[in-house]
């Protein structure tokens, strides 16, 4: 979000000091902002992605656009998490497989981006790096090279399709030959109204098992369903001071998040 507001703070000094008439540009800024406010409340909001714990779905530098409504909406579907809103309302349950993005229950603020593992009542469980749901082994299946679809320079032999089963698939990152640290965990019960997320870069990311970092994410804390990537950016390691190497990735720009492998697992 870091980079979104450095541009629109340029944005907005940049329409005031080229504006002849600075009262006018004012107004066109404040309802704009005004606009712009009610979209992100109640229909999209935009994030970028800051670390790598979604790899290979999402890319640190990807942006993406979070709708608000898919769940309904909570005291965190609007700025700064102004409490003016006590329970959800038009409440709307997630489905298992869905990207989600919630604010962390240690503060409540932290935005954290994951996939949707486990609803109420689910039985969770990671068994050398093989994921159960209700004692239900969950198929998962390499991506070979000579598999079509791996013509994609961001996937790589550490990759695997996994297959819920309400028909959901999704790609997921194994880089520790399922010996990492999370890769054996206990069973967990997710509670009432609570959901379990995981990260699909499966042994670099804090998520749910860390039980008391992140944990079970209450119903309250969901913002809302990751639906697009609308830009992307690879900053090749370089910071603000050296943006100019930064590289634009335009074949992510407009990617539905997971539609792809879902449309190729159907049409085989």
């Amino acid at each position: 979000m870091q980079i979104s507001i450095i541009l629109l703070v340029l944005l907005v000094f940049y329409i005031l000091f080229t504006s002849e008439n600075k009262f006018e540009a004012l107004k066109i800024i404040i309802s704009a902002g005004a606009i712009a406010l009610f979209i992100r409340t109640v229909f999209i909001q935009p994030f970028t992605i800051p670390s790598g714990s979604m790899i290979p779905t999402l890319l640190i530098g990807d942006f993406i656009f979070v709708s608000q409504y898919k769940y309904g909406y909570s005291k965190h579907s609007l700025p700064l998490s102004l409490p003016l809103i006590k329970n959800r309302i038009f409440p709307k349950l997630p489905k298992r497989g869905d990207v989600v993005v919630f604010k962390t229950p240690r503060d409540n603020k932290t935005d954290y981006v994951k996939t949707l593992v486990g609803l109420p009542g689910d039985r969770i469980q990671v068994t050398n790096g093989i994921l159960y749901i209700n004692r239900k082994q969950i198929k998962r299946e390499k991506i070979l090279k000579n598999n079509d679809f791996l013509n994609n320079k961001y996937l790589n032999s550490n990759d695997y399709v996994e297959f819920f089963l309400n028909g959901k698939k999704h790609l997921i990152r194994e880089t520790q030959d399922n010996y990492g640290q999370n890769d054996n965990t206990i069973e967990f019960k997710v509670p009432e109204n609570h959901f379990f997320m995981m990260g699909d870069n499966r042994d670099n990311s804090i998520d749910s098992r860390a039980l008391s970092y992140v944990g079970f994410i209450p119903f309250n804390n969901l913002v809302g369903k990751a639906e697009i990537i609308f830009f992307s950016i690879d900053t090749n390691n370089y910071g603000l001071s050296k943006f100019w190497k930064w590289s634009i990735r335009f074949d992510r720009i407009g990617k539905i998040i997971n539609k792809k492998i879902n449309k190729y697992y159907e049409n085989k």
